[in-house]
């Protein structure tokens, strides 16, 4: 921070008008920035200041004794006042001694004016002061902020806007990037590095949550602040920036560390675009392996390369997202560009895959991103960790262009071996094929259950004839009197028949809940709840489900179909 650029308590004591004033206590905080004068004749100051302010009085409201001084004074201390500055007279003859010994140990300056001073006329000087300064501060920033915007379009861009950073502000900066060894302007010895980073990491695990947009954090280190910036865009942290500060960073300060890392999350944007237009076009292969045209070991050891061997081994899933839009959306429109979009979708989504220790090949076809989700080692489980990626994934608002995206994922189950990555991209498009029946927009193949079975019988006239031989009766029903007996059934069964829950499902009352049970029982006979009936009724209703699932949606849901 350049200090002529923030007016402090020392510059104030140089004025004219303060000439015959007289430090009398808190010497060691004549540094204390000032951003205001007030005026101040009330004990009750709670809501009359915000911190930093030069604080002007008579002591009327405080001189009542030398305790309600002391009090006086310990709560502008703690509303973080820059000093306290009294005009002896009718109020005060003299300073307590008390107030003295406070003001010391707080290192918060105490002037006495011996003789009568008009405030006004200070106020008048040190504002202009205060006004001047806080525009040629603004005329700095933005000029620094031009050239940190530059420095990015140039050659090793991050490392000079870091440079830059740390000679405008007078102070420590490190630089923090996963993967990677830290930076540090200026360079520092290793014992001094360690407790650093040390430090630093203890704060991160706070900093989650931390959007890259949001203000510096800031934490105290030993007799320094750190103040941590995470560099990052589209909801994404790729970075931190560390300022630490022998004093506590001023608004120049934290300004011109959020311009520095806006411009180095620009760069690292087009880095990470170049990076994914690469391997959007080296992953051209993956569309082959899926496909099931490459199954032979050496031919994918050609596709693949050197890494071959590594990646062969890991256990992976294949995901397969349907990109979908709401119909008022035009993707042909220019700011709609959908090869933009689509990259904009890739690069979250490696960027959220590899914060959870999975490493996507993705290719793309029509409106269907298929991932193949190789799985790094972790100590937290594979699918829980995919699973929060995913979840992840669906929640991005971040882009204007991304945020009418709607996201249908299906996943196979876990692989081993690339070349079974055919089997596992059906088991992703059998899973995404039940969307109409599940609703959910992840669906995992290994939690369908008997639709996994389903499936492979759905030839057009197997599951047509069992779910005929079991459900005939209810189905002729249904069509001929507009009936709802099939619903009735499924919510019935799979509630372990719970009228209570049943009926409060259908949105219908207990009686008439009665009746369609009774109605039921009628036309499949006494006996359909006996075990070996009800498991065939229950894989019959999930078989007419697969086949006809608008014709088994809930109330609720056709409401929210509406």
């Amino acid at each position: 921070m350049d200090w002529e650029l923030v007016l402090t308590i020392r510059d104030a004591l140089k004025r004219p008008l303060f000439a015959e004033a007289e430090l009398i206590g808190g010497r060691s905080g004549l540094n204390r920035a000032v951003r205001w004068v007030h005026v101040l004749e009330s004990p009750s100051l709670e809501s009359l200041i915000h911190g930093e302010e030069m604080i002007l009085t008579t002591g009327m409201g405080a001189s009542r004794d030398t305790a309600a001084a002391c009090s006086f004074m310990q709560n502008l201390i703690d509303r973080n006042a820059a000093c306290l500055c009294i005009e002896l007279g009718t109020y005060f003859s003299e300073i307590p001694q008390e107030m003295i010994s406070l003001a010391n140990r707080h290192d918060f300056p105490l002037i006495q004016f011996t003789r009568t001073v008009r405030f006004v006329d200070i106020t008048l000087d040190l504002h202009s002061l205060i006004i001047n300064r806080h525009h040629r501060m603004l005329q700095e920033l933005e000029s620094i902020s031009r050239e940190f915007h530059r420095l990015t379009l140039t050659s090793q861009g991050t490392l000079k806007v870091l440079q830059l950073l740390c000679k405008s502000t007078r102070t420590q900066i490190v630089y923090v990037q996963p993967q990677s060894k830290p930076l540090f302007f200026p360079a520092l010895p290793p014992g001094e590095q360690q407790p650093l980073l040390e430090a630093f990491a203890a704060f991160r695990e706070e900093m989650e949550g931390v959007q890259p947009e949001a203000a510096p954090q800031l934490r105290e280190y030993g007799h320094r602040t750190m103040a941590v910036k995470p560099v990052g865009a589209l909801d994404q942290t790729w970075a931190y920036i560390l300022m630490v500060c022998p004093h506590k960073p001023q608004e120049f300060d934290c300004l011109l560390l959020d311009s520095a890392s806006l411009s180095i999350a620009q760069e690292l944007l087009r880095t990470r675009y170049m990076e994914e237009r690469k391997l959007f076009s080296e992953n051209l292969w993956v569309e082959e392996l899926v496909g099931g045209r490459s199954q032979d070991d050496n031919r994918l050891k050609g596709l693949i390369g050197p890494d071959f061997n590594l990646v062969n081994e890991l256990p992976y899933r294949v995901c397969l997202i349907e990109i979908e839009n709401p119909p008022e959306v035009k993707w042909n429109s220019p700011e709609n560009d959908w090869e933009s979009i689509t990259f904009h979708l890739s690069l979250l989504l490696r960027s959220i895959f590899e914060k959870h220790s999975l490493r996507p090949l993705i290719t793309l076809k029509n409106n269907r991103l298929t991932v193949i989700a190789l799985d790094i080692q972790s100590r937290v489980p594979g699918k829980l960790r995919l699973q929060q990626a995913l979840d992840a994934l669906q929640h991005i608002r971040a882009d204007e262009k991304l945020k009418d995206l709607q996201l249908v994922t299906g996943v196979s189950k876990a692989h081993r071996g690339l070349k079974h990555a055919h089997a596992a991209y059906q088991e992703a498009v059998q899973a995404l094929s039940l969307y109409s029946c599940y609703q959910k927009p992840i669906l995992m193949y290994e939690e369908l259950g008997v639709f996994q079975l389903l499936l492979s019988l759905n030839d057009g006239r197997t599951l047509e004839s069992f779910i005929r031989s079991y459900l005939g009766p209810l189905i002729d029903h249904d069509e001929a009197k507009g009936s709802e007996l099939l619903l009735t059934l499924r919510v019935y069964l799979d509630h372990d028949g719970s009228k209570q829950i049943a009926a409060r499902s259908l949105f219908i009352v207990r009686q008439s809940l009665y009746y369609r049970l009774d109605k039921i029982t009628e036309l499949l006979g006494e006996d359909f709840m006996l075990p070996e009936n009800r498991i065939s009724i229950q894989v019959a209703l999930r078989a007419y489900q697969l086949l006809y699932p608008e014709k088994l949606t809930l109330p609720s849901a056709r409401s929210a179909q509406l």
